[in-house]
């Protein structure tokens, strides 16, 4: 199975905000994407349902995960979210406990994917996973820098912009 970490970002990012694109526009492209990841059956089938329990779980993360920039109390959810359509037991396994769907399906993969954001955060690793600071984008991505200072999804696309901004701006305030 992919690694939890990489598996929150993937979900996170079937939205492109700055192309405007979904990768699960539909429940169809909803049951390829989770069964390209094994997290379900190739006969398990989405209904629009899924496909809002899908949008909601995915947008609540990318909020979330602003939150991990420096705790930016300004993206602070509103209040906890809870998910209650996504069941979860746990199992004790010879590597120790993990949580595991009570349901199969759609429903069953998304809880998977709940289930990983539960496992990123036992492996301490949930402040490393943000979401771009550039407006325009909000890629999610795993923060690797040392003091986990990381901003922008990448350095040379968006880190570029919002430094070519801020130095307009300031170039144009001294020549006002």
């Amino acid at each position: 199975m992919i690694n939890p970490s990489d598996l929150v970002c993937d979900f996170v990012n079937t939205y492109d905000v700055e192309s405007d694109s979904d990768t699960v526009p539909s429940p169809a492209a909803l049951a390829a994407w989770l069964h390209r990841r094994d997290l379900i059956g190739p006969d398990d089938t989405a209904r629009d349902e899924d496909l809002a329990v899908a949008v909601g779980l995915r947008e609540t993360l990318r909020v979330a995960l602003r939150h991990n920039h420096d705790h930016d109390h300004d993206h602070e959810p509103e209040s906890p979210h809870t998910f209650p359509a996504f069941p979860l037991r746990v199992v004790l396994t010879a590597d120790g406990p993990v949580l595991e769907p009570v349901d199969a399906g759609v429903p069953g993969g998304l809880a998977r994917i709940a289930a990983a954001v539960m496992s990123v955060r036992a492996d301490g690793m949930w402040p490393r996973l943000k979401v771009c600071t550039e407006s325009t984008c909000q890629w999610a991505f795993i923060d690797s820098s040392k003091n986990r200072s990381r901003s922008w999804c990448s350095m040379k696309v968006c880190g570029n912009r919002t430094k070519t901004r801020a130095y307009r701006a300031r170039r144009q305030a001294e020549t006002g």
